[in-house]
């Protein structure tokens, strides 16, 4: 982190610090993760592990009086002291996925960061913008959307210089109700780039109004654009993230691999594991709507080519009124890519056909007593679920 002064941070709560710190140089509200100088911020239970901090060699501690706020402000005064470039992503479905291949195309080149796994919210995006150092050039935040103003609020301190939004979906409609808001939330993000900055948007009727007028450079992501390069992977959704990222490397000035882009994708996302028996697990269980459930489906039949399928769904969370008929269009979809089996979990699952549990823990059960050599198996689900018991408890 780029050290600050611990007279900067006064206003935010309570400071305690060791008698000789005069600045801090790193952040973190977990205890266990604390570095030598680092400054601990309590959220939560947090004041509890305050000595738990010093005695990892933590320089100073934060009892804050808001905890988000005082999140914000220390990722603010970070934010405000780089020259590093800042890329926000968001999007129905992919940001997590763009984000990683985005990191992959630039660490070669650049000093980059990007947000672990799904640090994603009030806690995490401020964590990631914490670890922004004096000669970081590229810094690579994810943005989570779960209702109107959340975007606004994580870019106001994010500031991007690029905005990324990766599709417009039905995700969040328990909360947003329609998709016109979801692309309204999504577009907080557009309204939060300076003058000159850049919006990479794909091609989406829906965004259109949030992009009119304003003086920013457009780039609009063909998905048939050509990629001029080989990946680690091949299934299509990736693909289109991987047309996201590779626009937005090119706003960089990044230069694109020659040959082979190899990505290491965050857990639990397009995770591959060989099975017993020749068989292949799929393991998407992070999380599931609509879009994604869609393209993991179409993925599963793509690998199998022609070896037998068995995918175990659970239901999609946070869909709102119309939570019953996207559960009923998958089951649709289900029935015309003619998987071997499907085992569906939770209430709203019973519509994908095949055999239904309530719990992971029989979906666990079950899929040990269904499972064939050579057979090519998905786990994809909403994480209320809790599908990667499934996962974990399989051989390979």
């Amino acid at each position: 982190m780029i050290p600050l002064e611990l007279d900067t941070l006064e206003p935010l709560g309570r400071i305690v610090k060791r008698p000789w710190a005069d600045v801090v140089t790193g952040m973190q509200v977990d205890s266990r993760r604390i570095d030598e100088g680092d400054l601990f911020v309590a959220v939560g239970g947090g004041a509890d592990f305050v000595d738990h901090a010093f005695a990892r060699g933590a320089s100073a501690a934060l009892v804050p009086t808001d905890e988000f706020a005082a999140l914000a402000a220390i990722a603010g005064e970070v934010r405000a002291r780089s020259k590093a470039r800042v890329v926000g992503i968001t999007g129905s479905t992919g940001k997590t996925s763009t984000k990683d291949i985005l990191y992959a195309l630039c660490a070669p080149h650049r000093r980059t960061i990007a947000n672990e796994g799904n640090y994603n919210t009030e806690i995490g995006v401020p964590l990631t913008i914490c670890r922004i150092e004096e000669d970081t050039e590229i810094c690579i935040s994810e943005l989570a959307m779960r209702g109107l103003g959340q975007i606004a609020w994580l870019a106001s301190f994010v500031r991007p210089d690029v905005g990324v939004i990766t599709n417009v979906g039905p995700v969040h409609l328990e909360l947003v109700e329609t998709i016109e808001n979801v692309a309204r939330a999504k577009a907080e993000l557009i309204e939060a780039l300076p003058a000159g900055g850049v919006a990479i948007v794909p091609d989406e009727p829906l965004l259109e109004p949030y992009l009119d007028g304003r003086d920013i450079i457009v780039k609009r992501v063909d998905a048939h654009e050509a990629i001029p390069f080989a990946t680690s992977y091949s299934s299509a959704h990736q693909l289109l993230n991987t047309r996201m990222a590779v626009a937005t490397a090119r706003c960089l000035d990044v230069p694109l691999p020659e040959r082979e882009l190899v990505v290491e994708f965050s857990k639990l996302r397009e995770e591959e594991r060989a099975l017993p028996g020749g068989g292949l697990l799929l393991n998407d269980c992070y999380n599931a709507n609509p879009v994604s459930m869609r393209a993991a489906l179409e993925h599963l039949v793509q690998r199998a080519d022609g070896r037998r399928t068995l995918a175990v769904l659970g239901e999609m969370a946070e869909l709102g009124a119309g939570a019953p008929r996207y559960h009923r269009e998958v089951g649709a979809l289900v029935r015309e890519l003619g998987l071997g089996e499907v085992i569906a979990v939770g209430p709203l699952a019973r519509d994908y056909g095949g055999e239904w549990v309530a719990t992971a823990a029989e979906a666990a059960v079950l899929l040990r007593e269904r499972l064939r050599p050579a057979d090519v198996v998905l786990v994809k689900g909403s994480r209320s679920v809790g599908l990667e018991l499934v996962a974990e408890n399989m051989g390979g």
